[in-house]
């Protein structure tokens, strides 16, 4: 930007992310709780379904507790010293526990993957609302934000939401038991339980193995979509200004949906698969559970010698249940509480953050004169559907329910406009321009002077703070936002291409032109010889903003892309202030291709491109201090002459 009054405003703090391991505050607001729970009601059958079978699987879970208690007072003990032991009772209880530890993995299954959908499907609906009213903001909260701040709302605090909804609110504790220690004091109890463990840890790992393969692909695909949605709305953030002069709003949201669904598609299934290995690796505890309760019972009641670290002697049934309680936590880990509370904070202060950007005031618009397609019967202004190339303002009368139409001619007239980024700091001071119909006015200055912001003004990303500004007439307050940019074409100094086809970025700002629109376009503003030179000329995909173009060829882009779009009134902010003289020159041919009968706004700091403007104004500290022709201010000697003779010397 030229205006140094809006380069040194600073963004105003946002609440971070705590620092990886630190220690997150346990506080938690009972407004962002209440309003994060109402994105579940769509969910509230899903989650009756997960609160059953969490509470199924917790049965399971306390039931295997029970289950030691019994196996050795009702059945192991019982059969100790008896002639010939009946194995009967004693496989019924095993196999009727084994049906309730399979009721457990399964509800396990279940609540993991409904939760999984209910997740994605909660933040499917905050992503979009975010991008939906993220393209009703301002230009000025664009401004006051940094890009990465932006992108982190739909990154890093939707994938913590997404850690709480998915993983700690379903689970209730988790293990603290380290695996070696638990590993040593298996082995201190007995070698052979310890190898049987060892053996099955082998079944664990290869199921693993298989359920990671699976997951492993989706995950793949999600991060391929992660990073195209990504990039799509990283794109849009550095377009916003494209965006809205071309009132692409609609086009946006549309595709920024079909990139949605794609990546709440990949993730759901990602994340069903890799949920459901812990209640898995579950179920096959309970089995290895089961085995070494029938070995250790085996042990114990044949006095079978039983090795240890240390010594060699008869398992005891004490050690058995020691040992059964020690494979629970060796097969199962569950991450600690406190881990678990410190992400549901993190979530909850990603939650403030992505609730605060929904709160945000969106832009007003209280305009009501529309921009409509016109054509003279007998004489008369009427409204058409069909582009003729004449274009007029709608007026309508609430009085009297009447229509009025007013030719839409390009006179832009600032009468003592006032204006500051704050109320309290004014940065542009008594300004007064009048640009007929098919005139070219420069603004020239030094950086800061104030020349973008006369053009931003026009546009009305910003509201003046005193003075009118009139368009034919109209004064642009009455004039609805989107039918007022869609007669400006703007030209900036930093192009924004889309990813897409040529074709595309050159329809951008009229989704309806016709491939011959937009090549005889591309011819009025020199972009046709180039465009052809392409690998798939029109059709060739731009990819990185169109990084693989030089900076000549995506300002011949953009020229040709507002020659598409056909507007009355061009704004043309240093257009060829970053490219090299060579190649102004031919950016500058297509330039005054595109400004033949129109009003054109041009701001540069190469005075040579201003010579043939109709008024030349020199802005200083926010004021204009000259205003005339070319030879006008060069024979007063005043800053324009300073300013052009100083140019032309260095050059």
């Amino acid at each position: 930007m030229s205006d140094n009054v809006k380069e040194t405003k600073q963004p105003p703090r946002m609440p971070g992310r705590p620092p990886r391991g630190a220690r997150v505050p346990m506080k938690f607001d009972k407004a962002t709780i209440k309003r994060m729970l109402s994105y579940m009601k769509p969910f509230t059958p899903h989650l009756i379904l997960v609160v059953i079978f969490i509470l199924i699987n917790a049965a399971a879970s306390v039931s295997s507790s029970l289950f030691l208690k019994t196996l050795i007072d009702e059945y192991i003990l019982p059969l100790v010293g008896t002639e010939n032991p009946d194995y009967s009772g004693l496989l019924g209880a095993i196999c009727r526990m084994a049906v309730l530890f399979v009721a457990g993995a399964l509800s396990a299954l279940f609540y993991s993957r409904i939760m999984a959908t209910v997740s994605q499907g909660v933040l499917k609906k905050i992503r979009n609302e975010m991008f939906t009213h993220m393209q009703s903001l301002p230009i000025n909260y664009f401004d006051t934000h940094t890009h990465g701040d932006i992108m982190s709302f739909y990154t890093n605090d939707a994938d913590a939401m997404q850690q709480m909804l998915s993983q700690s609110i379903p689970q209730v504790i988790s293990s603290g038991v380290s695996i070696i220690a638990v590993f040593c004091s298996m082995l201190s109890l007995s070698v052979w339980l310890t190898l049987t463990v060892v053996v099955f840890l082998v079944v664990i790992m290869t199921v693993t193995a298989v359920i990671a393969g699976r997951s492993g692909k989706y995950f793949m695909a999600q991060q391929h979509s992660t990073a195209d949605m990504n990039g799509y709305i990283e794109e849009m953030i550095n377009g916003q200004r494209v965006v809205k002069i071309f009132c692409h709003e609609e086009k946006a949201k549309e595709k920024f949906d079909v990139k949605n669904v794609d990546l709440c598609e990949n993730t759901c299934k990602a994340n069903a698969y890799a949920n459901i290995l812990m209640p898995i690796n579950n179920a096959l505890g309970y089995f290895l559970y089961v085995i070494l309760a029938m070995i250790g019972g085996v042990l114990a009641i044949n006095k079978i010698p039983n090795a240890a670290c240390f010594t060699v002697n008869v398992l005891s049934l004490g050690s058995i249940a020691s040992f059964l309680q020690l494979s629970r936590s060796f097969t199962g880990p569950i991450g600690q509480v406190s881990q678990q509370l410190n992400a549901v904070a993190m979530a909850m202060a990603g939650a403030e953050r992505i609730f605060s950007l929904l709160d945000e005031k969106p832009e007003t618009d209280d305009g009501y004169v529309t921009l409509v397609n016109a054509k003279r019967v007998n004489g008369e202004l009427t409204e058409t559907e069909e582009r003729t190339g004449l274009w007029a303002w709608k007026h309508p009368h609430t009085a009297d329910g009447t229509v009025t139409y007013t030719e839409l001619k390009g006179n832009v007239i600032l009468d003592d406009v006032d204006f500051g980024y704050v109320p309290e700091k004014i940065v542009l001071h008594n300004i007064d321009i009048y640009a007929e119909p098919g005139q070219k006015v420069a603004f020239v200055g030094a950086t800061g002077a104030g020349k973008t912001t006369i053009t931003n003004l026009i546009n009305r990303f910003y509201d003046i703070a005193d003075g009118k500004i009139r368009y034919d007439g109209i004064n642009i307050n009455k004039i609805k936002k989107d039918d007022l940019r869609r007669s400006l074409g703007v030209v900036l100094q930093d192009v924004n291409l889309f990813t897409g086809t040529v074709m595309d970025n050159l329809r951008y700002g009229k989704p309806s032109a016709t491939d011959e629109e937009c090549i005889a376009a591309a011819k009025l503003a020199n972009a046709d010889g180039f465009i052809r030179m392409l690998p798939e000329g029109y059709n060739t995909v731009l990819t990185g903003g169109g990084s693989g173009l030089s900076q000549g060829q995506r300002q011949l882009i953009s020229i040709a892309r507002a020659a598409v779009a056909d507007p009355p009134v061009m704004i043309l902010d240093e257009a060829t202030s970053s490219i090299d003289t060579r190649t102004e020159a031919i950016v500058q041919a297509g330039m005054d291709a595109l400004m033949k009968g129109r009003t054109v706004f041009v701001i540069a700091h190469r005075l040579s491109t201003v010579k043939n403007s109709d008024v030349i104004m020199v802005l200083e500290q926010g004021r204009i201090i000259e205003r005339g022709s070319h030879e006008k201010l060069i024979s007063e000697k005043g800053q324009y002459y300073r300013l052009y003779t100083g140019a032309f010397e260095l050059e």
